[in-house]
């Protein structure tokens, strides 16, 4: 009965709510969240600067996380060459002093905080010449309106950066009178032309008072109260804002430290000067501020443009708009030849009868439809991570954002579940429904930020080794049994593979290494092709005949693996041979080959286990040493009880093993030897009893057929900023944002997928003579594709 309700319920949903209704949701969703962002836009300004300097709030306790954009954490070395040549001056009291050891600390971690404290603090770093100056002006007066006047001068070097506030000495020194605050209001009116005219060609920073933690201030300083600060930046905010007439001032608030200073003033040693954790934390803003539109960070998106749109994706830009143009003409000639052969009433009899019957589709229609398709999708890609039109969050680990949804999809998974259609090992449902929940698992560690956990970090290393032991696996098989060395069953192969990745590195302007995966998949087919089908090539028909052969095929498998510990342990020679042109274009990362090297070195040895395990199971199978009927285990009673209580006990081993680890160095060294251990042992415990064999989750195996597309999408429709950060469509809200930009992007990756497999039927026929046509006009668009982004590299250099 409880069968029998499930199967009844699945069809009633699937009946309303099919895939296609889901993608039309989608488009809607978008649609609306798109013409939402861009109101708001137009509405709250573009400038992600005035979030990073006026509003954000705390992930945990010490991450501060910007309203809309996300903020990089400078290193010494990025720090001193933003600001090369540069002079920075802070002017103000002790808590802009304590702002200024923060920031030089970026710069020089060494530097002291010594000195006179009520008095000029220089700091000077002659090698990356930087010049950073606190000017000890505690209260707006003359004195702080003499040294500001100077610079306005014509003939005196001003400051890149003036960072400038103060108050709480006249709130101190007065005993909080009404009359102070007068004449603080009185002396910021003469300083706020000053300041104005720097503006034009500095960068002008008013730092407003952060708040005081009353219950510990001296009784020197019990006057300093956060009312009278409040009235003080009041002042200093309308009258700095009122400076101009006509147009915005272009001295900035520096408001943002006051939000930051209201969860962390209780942390203080005295009520009024920060802890160390919130100034780090502005000086961090502050050096956003001045160098992101300089360096240009990936994970720094606030105060950045948008990027300029390249040659190449412009070219991309006019693709599209011709395939959108000529699919809707298309669409409305047909529409229309169509309307002409409806159905027509005969006046004789009174009955319908058609003209004619439904022609099929043409390949034409189906190229340009799916151009057309892919064109939309692409410009959804560029609004998420190129143009700055949905905001973007940094990632921040907890234990309970990764495995709270790691048990939600396990319960899921469990309950759609079916019977195979076959009980071999590794059968298709099978490997499909392996690929779909290391898939999620994948997604829910990147979404949040689990890299930082190493026990996490370790186990998803063994998850991408599956993968590649599947590559290995599955194209081994094939060629194993089939035979077949085609040129066709390649190019398709290497048309599914990459397809996608090709049409991102146009549109996002990103190098084909960058999607790392990929090319290591795509390298590893090519390398398993090359090892099968060179001579001689030795197939399982041909093997049976001869036991030689199998001997032969073991020699060929030693080759390829002195091979690769030859390339694994000579960097020199691996990098000679992916620095040749053109695989340099395709391999190299930031101008080198090293991330390639370090990629391919992580799980160098996981598809030869993959190919080995592959040969011993068909071996074996042929031989008809498994059981692999219905519910029969692998094994006898014996073997098979055996062989489980080795495997669980492996792959306890090394979950305890990676969940010990100290150094991430040290184990991602050894991990290429021991990877293979966890995934032999879940072969077995997933295939040797017979009951196991015999179902499937159909929920992780629908994921599973679209797990690359999941993966690659995720880069720039799920995570933003090149998977460094965080798609934000819904502001505010994070479970919903999860939810509402999970959906779209679940929809958009199996959109992709049926894309390609629409266009691999075209543009890879199965007659050879078109084959190669169709190869030599690919060969012409990537020579094109070569020289194009030459002449981008030489413009940009």
């Amino acid at each position: 009965m409880a069968a029998l309700a499930y199967n009844l319920g699945k069809r009633e949903i699937n009946h309303y709510f099919s895939v296609r209704s889901a993608k039309v949701l989608a488009l809607v969703a978008v649609l609306l969240l798109a013409a939402c962002h861009l109101a708001s836009r137009r509405y709250r300004g573009n400038d992600s600067c005035e979030y990073l300097l006026s509003s954000g709030r705390f992930l945990g306790e010490k991450v501060w996380q910007p309203h809309s954009c996300m903020m990089h954490k400078y290193k010494i070395s990025e720090a001193k060459n933003c600001l090369v040549d540069k002079h920075i001056a802070f002017i103000g009291d002790s808590r802009i002093r304590q702002l200024f050891y923060s920031f030089v600390k970026i710069i020089n971690p060494q530097f002291k905080e010594e000195g006179n404290k009520h008095g000029n603090i220089p700091f000077e770093d002659k090698i990356a010449a930087v010049k950073v100056d606190f000017l000890w002006h505690p209260e707006v007066n003359g004195s702080m309106k003499q040294c500001i006047k100077v610079w306005t001068e014509d003939s005196v070097a001003k400051p890149h950066v003036i960072v400038a506030g103060a108050a709480t000495w006249s709130i101190k020194i007065h005993n909080g009178s009404n009359e102070a605050l007068s004449q603080y209001k009185m002396n910021i009116t003469s300083i706020a032309p000053l300041l104005e005219k720097l503006a034009k060609t500095s960068d002008v920073y008013w730092v407003l008072q952060d708040p005081v933690y009353e219950d510990l201030l001296s009784e020197n300083r019990k006057m300093i109260t956060n009312e009278k600060i409040d009235a003080y930046n009041e002042a200093a905010v309308s009258i700095l804002n009122s400076s101009t007439r006509n147009s915005k001032s272009n001295v900035k608030m520096f408001s943002v430290s006051k939000l930051i200073a209201q969860e962390t003033i209780m942390e203080s040693l005295d009520g009024l000067h920060l802890p160390e954790s919130s100034r780090e934390t502005s000086a961090m803003i502050l050096m956003n501020v001045c160098c992101n539109k300089i360096l240009k960070p990936v994970d720094g998106s606030c105060c950045q443009p948008r990027p300029p749109l390249t040659l190449i994706q412009k070219l991309a830009a006019c693709f599209f708009t011709l395939s959108i143009i000529g699919y809707l003409i298309f669409y409305i000639i047909h529409r229309n030849a169509h309307r002409k052969n409806k159905p027509c009433t005969d006046l004789e009899s009174g009955e319908e009868k058609k003209n004619i019957i439904n022609t099929p589709v043409s390949p034409l229609e189906i190229l340009l439809q799916s151009f057309c398709k892919l064109g939309l999708i692409m410009a959804y890609f560029y609004m998420c991570d190129r143009a700055n039109l949905f905001m973007k969050e940094n990632k921040f680990y907890t234990h309970s954002t990764f495995f709270i949804p790691i048990i939600y999809i396990l319960v899921l998974g469990v309950f759609y579940n079916e019977n195979t259609k076959e009980t071999k090992v590794l059968n298709r449902e099978q490997t499909d429904e392996w690929k779909g929940w290391m898939q999620l698992v994948i997604l829910i560690y990147h979404i949040s930020g689990a890299s930082t956990f190493l026990p996490v970090y370790m186990h998803i290393r063994v998850l991408v080794a599956a993968y590649l032991f599947q590559t290995g696996y599955g194209h081994f098989s094939y060629f194993w049994i089939k035979g077949d060395f085609g040129i066709h069953r390649v190019c398709q192969v290497l048309f599914r593979l990459n397809f996608l990745v090709v049409v991102l590195c146009i549109v996002m302007d990103r190098p084909y290494q960058f999607y790392y995966f990929v090319p290591l998949v795509t390298v590893w087919f090519m390398v398993i092709y090359v090892t099968l089908a060179l001579w001689p090539q030795i197939i399982q028909k041909k093997a049976n005949g001869n036991c030689f052969w199998h001997f032969g095929l073991l020699l060929k498998l030693a080759f390829l693996l002195l091979c690769i510990c030859f390339l694994a342990y000579s960097q020199g020679a691996f990098e000679k041979i992916f620095s040749l042109w053109p695989l340099s274009k395709c391999f190299e990362l930031k101008g080198n080959v090293y991330e390639w090297w370090f990629r391919w070195r992580l799980d160098r040895y996981v598809v030869f286990h993959g190919m080995l395990f592959a040969f011993i199971y068909l071996a074996l199978q042929k031989r008809q040493i498994l059981s692999e009927g219905k519910g029969e285990p692998l094994f006898s009673n014996k073997i098979s009880n055996f062989l489980l209580f080795i495997s669980v006990v492996s792959f306890l081993t090394y979950s305890i093993w990676a969940s010990s680890c100290k150094n991430k160095a040290e184990c991602n060294e050894l991990h290429p030897s021991v990877s293979v251990v966890q995934i032999l042992a879940f072969i077995l415990i997933r295939n040797i009893p017979g009951y196991a064999r015999s179902v499937y989750s159909s929920f992780f195996a629908w994921f599973g057929k679209i797990s690359l597309e999941l993966f690659i999408c995720q880069y720039h429709i799920w995570l933003a900023a090149d998977t460094r950060g965080i798609l934000v469509l819904i502001p505010g809200n994070p479970m919903l944002n999860i939810i509402v930009s999970t959906f779209i992007f679940v929809c958009v990756a199996h959109e992709i997928s049926q894309i390609t497999n629409d266009l691999a039927q075209i543009i890879i026929p199965k007659d050879n003579s078109s084959l190669l046509k169709r190869l030599a006009c690919i060969a012409a668009f990537f020579c094109g594709l070569l020289i194009l982004s030459s002449i981008q590299d030489k413009s940009r250099h």
